[in-house]
């Protein structure tokens, strides 16, 4: 054994390792990302590891593979899991062979998504298990625990660890050397591997069937555990847990429930918990589940308990917990703020806001600016999408009227373009969303009649998660070069009849390039193409000499961070500029130069 200081990615990634898996399959989103990754820097032999190009695309690798006998491992955060729900939806009918795993991150705050949906209720929706990690050293075993339960009752599994379990770093004892697990291989039987109706009525009885049974098990599961005795309970999991053995350290005259499998529900253990307790304080992120939970099982058996939570106000519906604000939900259950004998939790000085924006020299910068200028006096609608260039809409650009999920700009820009067929809309994408979820849409518009311009952010990387490759970028996971597949060739296949390639840090031609297709009816696409400012460094900075006048034009209209305003005069910070030039070409008394 070895002891690694890793990330609770890694340590998921480890545990994983630890537990045999065969195929690991994921697509990127914080805070999820780093789980392939270190797959793929620790893989044993025989082991398959893939970005694949959506989510939905990852779990039906990973399923066929399950299919098969060998252990598999699917990543994605949570607004991922929608994208995935279509084959996973009849997975837990079919079920399968080897065990199969879905981590799912999830991400209260939202610190990097667009929602803060819970995935214990996905679990419920789809009638599969989850377990629920409190730290990384809790993941990592609870995952090979995942496996075994998964191989058991022949079903894909929910693993849900958070942002603060994701990212959050321990010391971890992993074996020297890890092994894949042995696996028979797929053996045909069409009324087991190809769902009917028929066979998905049976299967859904045996679902509902097996899943008490499920509960049961989880029920004598080490990670659903009591600490401490009293007439009051605390009902917590996830990071939760963590957070109140944190806010009650040193006491012992609180029961703490830990509810690591949320679903099934562990209905026998819940219940041993819940005898000589008068009063329950749920504490949980996000929805009231555990709650709901307990106030059904209190219904079922006539308790007389008394479950307090979100429904009565005693936590928040929304954002993330940390120890100060459990500690806070939990004194006034107990009791303490009217006594005095709660201690005193003072707000720390609330830190400065700083809104995220684009990276100095960030190529989206120039291409937003490009179709600001040459749709100056003309009524444009721009739809954005889930990325780096989501950033957009900050001031001054102003670029991003709408971003809903990956890939829905392409289409809804069809949709607003219905509605006001005298305005030029226009969809951004980049290059690993169009091919997450971007060609759908186009084929729509293209076949459909629409008339749009698509814009193509092409960094060459996934730049908002961590520079992952994609098929655009020439290599993979497994540290092959392969065939980079070419969105210009694959827009003019599926029948865009104007197709141009342009360099947005060249203004001037760029923004000619943008008028020129608003002059044309039907699909039109331009691929800004221009490498993000962090795959490589600048050759130069810029500077600004003594021909400023300062008109400050340069901040009004791009807002480069580089460039900056001190002692009343518009300067550049050398520690950010990347020399991408774009300011040069609009100072109006061409005061910028390189340095």
């Amino acid at each position: 054994m070895s002891t690694q200081y890793v990330m609770g990615n890694g340590a998921i990634a480890l545990g994983a390792l630890a537990a045999g898996v065969n195929v690991a399959s994921g697509y990127p989103g914080t805070p999820s990302s780093e789980i392939i990754e270190t797959i793929a820097k620790y893989r044993h032999e025989g082991l398959y590891v893939e970005w694949s190009v959506n989510e939905k695309a990852a779990l039906e690798v990973a399923a066929g593979a399950a299919y098969a006998g060998a252990r598999s491992l699917v990543t994605m955060k949570q607004v991922g899991l929608n994208v995935a729900s279509d084959p996973l939806m009849s997975l837990a009918y079919v079920g399968v062979k080897g065990g199969m795993v879905i981590v799912v991150a999830d991400d209260p705050g939202p610190i990097s998504s667009q929602t803060e949906q819970d995935t214990r209720r996905f679990a419920e929706f789809a009638r599969i298990p989850v377990f629920d990690p409190c730290s990384p050293e809790d993941a990592y075993q609870m995952i090979q625990d995942a496996f075994s339960y998964s191989e058991k009752y022949h079903t894909p599994v929910l693993f849900r660890p958070t942002t603060r379990v994701d990212h959050a770093y321990a010391a971890i004892e992993v074996p020297e050397k890890t092994v894949a697990h042995t696996y028979e291989g797929f053996v045909k039987d069409s009324a087991r591997w190809v769902i009917f109706p028929r066979l998905a009525n049976a299967n859904h009885r045996a679902i509902e069937e097996r899943n008490p049974i499920i509960g049961e098990d989880f029920s004598h599961y080490a990670g659903n555990c009591v600490i401490g005795t009293g007439r009051k309970a605390i009902f917590t999991g996830g990071i939760s847990y963590s957070y109140v053995r944190e806010a009650l350290r040193g006491r012992d005259d609180v029961k703490i429930c830990r509810i690591a499998t949320p679903y099934p529900f562990p209905e026998r253990f819940a219940l041993e918990c819940l005898k000589g307790v008068d009063e329950v304080l749920c504490v949980e992120e996000l929805s009231p589940f555990l709650e709901e939970q307990l106030q059904r099982l209190c219904g079922i058996h006539k308790l007389s308990t008394v479950i307090r939570g979100k429904s009565t106000g005693d936590g928040s519906l929304a954002g993330e917990y940390d120890t100060d604000l459990a500690a806070r939900y939990i004194a006034r259950f107990l009791g303490q703020e009217e006594t005095g004998e709660n201690p005193e939790y003072s707000d720390p000085p609330r830190l400065p806001v700083r809104p995220p924006v684009l990276c100095a020299g960030c190529p989206h910068r120039a291409s937003f600016y490009a179709v600001k200028q040459a749709m100056k006096g003309r009524k444009a609608y721009y739809c954005g999408d889930i990325g780096c260039y989501t950033l957009g809409n900050a001031m001054p650009l102003d670029m991003v009227d709408t971003c809903l999920c990956m890939g829905a700009g392409i289409t809804m820009a069809q949709g607003l373009g219905r509605t006001d067929p005298d305005a030029v809309c226009f969809a951004f994408v980049g290059d690993s969303t169009f091919f997450a979820s971007g060609m759908t849409g186009v084929a729509n518009a293209v076949y459909n009649e629409a008339d749009m311009i698509l814009c193509v952010l092409d960094n060459s990387t996934t730049a908002m998660t961590g520079h992952q490759p994609h098929p655009g970028t020439g290599r993979n996971m497994m540290g092959n070069m392969v065939d980079k597949m070419s969105i210009p060739r694959i827009l003019e296949a599926m029948g865009v009849g104007y197709v141009v390639c342009v360099d947005p840090l060249d203004h001037k031609s760029a923004v000619e390039a943008v008028k020129e297709a608003a002059d044309r009816s039907g699909v039109k696409a331009i691929i800004f193409k221009s490498p993000c400012i962090a795959l490589g460094k600048p050759e130069h900075r810029m500077e600004i000499s003594e021909k400023c006048i300062g008109c400050k034009k340069c901040i009004r209209e791009i807002g480069c961070p580089a460039i900056v305003v001190r002692d009343g005069k518009v300067t550049v910070d050398a520690g950010l500029c990347t020399g991408c030039g774009l300011c040069s070409q609009i100072c109006p008394v061409d005061a910028f130069r390189k340095k």
